[in-house]
């Protein structure tokens, strides 16, 4: 899984915004470029199991990871005989990427009762792990990481999956994860950048795309604790983000996306997938992605 995943691929939210004939053609379009994986969120669009067999069968090589599946969009019992068929269909190409979202989202979204993270994963996961695999060639379930940002958690995805995958985190974070981690389990770490080079060009362009793109998570309670961890402060918590918060989470450049996504691997990345932030989230950066390619791979 490790060789398949790459060094290098991409996370996105803007497929959602393209219907399936058109989000499957520019899902081939990035595996001809030669990116290891494709990773994508489960919010507000596309339920994220039909999701991975739409961009599993648009692509022959790429390995497509869910980040992430929430745990409240389905229970453990489905969530586990999804991946078995996927991973039966594309074997060693599906990696299940499982979070537990947020409280506001999960609430008031999809009317559930957000239950304590830790204590919520765990059963979630005793409940996939006890799961019987009765369809004939669907026994072998695929790797599972989960979003993981604070010590406890990245302790459950040493423990209890295949390694985790951190959102919106510097390269000293991901030096502390390996850690705790310890050097086996996968590391998926996303890392966002602005691309195009008149918005990366003008500091005012790049500042309104990376304060934009923060603006939803300075207002969620994990994110805002995950920062304040990461020796944030209160000051840097704004809506939209400080200009130290924008700076040190959004890449400005092809250069400084690429001397980031250098600082992640070194600190123990096994993959970093860069999230190209375009003019809108519904709108694909498919420009920005072939620069990407010919600049990384």
């Amino acid at each position: 899984m490790v060789a398949l995943l790459g060094k290098v691929g991409l996370w996105t939210g803007s497929l959602d915004g393209r219907g399936p004939a058109e989000a499957s053609e520019l899902v081939a379009e990035l595996d001809e470029q030669g990116w290891g994986s494709l990773w994508f969120g489960e919010a507000y669009g596309r339920e994220a199991f039909t999701a991975a067999q739409l961009y599993l069968s648009a692509s022959r090589r790429m390995v497509i990871g869910t980040g992430i599946a929430n745990i409240y969009g389905r229970d453990a019992l489905a969530a586990a005989a999804a991946g078995r068929t996927l991973e039966a269909l594309h074997p060693g190409r599906f990696v299940l990427g499982l979070g537990i979202s947020h409280a506001p989202l999960v609430e008031r979204m999809r009317g559930h009762v957000y239950r304590k993270p830790i204590a919520a994963m765990r059963d979630y996961l005793d409940a996939m792990d006890s799961a019987p695999a009765l369809v004939a060639g669907e026994q072998v379930a695929p790797p599972r990481v989960l979003a993981a940002l604070g010590p406890r958690m990245l302790e459950v995805a040493r423990d209890r999956a295949d390694g985790a995958h951190p959102y919106l985190v510097t390269p000293e974070h991901t030096e502390g994860a390996r850690e705790i981690l310890g050097p086996d389990p996968l590391l998926v770490v996303e890392q966002a950048a602005v691309i195009d080079p008149v918005a990366a060009g003008n500091r005012e362009a790049w500042a309104e795309r990376a304060h934009g793109h923060l603006a939803i998570y300075t207002g969620l309670p994990n994110y805002r604790t995950s920062f304040v961890r990461q020796g944030f402060t209160d000051d840097d918590l704004i809506r939209g983000g400080s200009t130290r918060l924008a700076e040190q989470m959004v890449a400005r450049g092809v250069e400084h996306t690429r001397e980031l996504v250098a600082a992640h691997l070194d600190a123990g990345a096994t993959s970093v997938v860069v999230q190209v932030l375009g003019p809108s989230i519904a709108e694909p950066p498919r420009a920005d992605w072939a620069q990407l390619a010919e600049a990384l791979l």
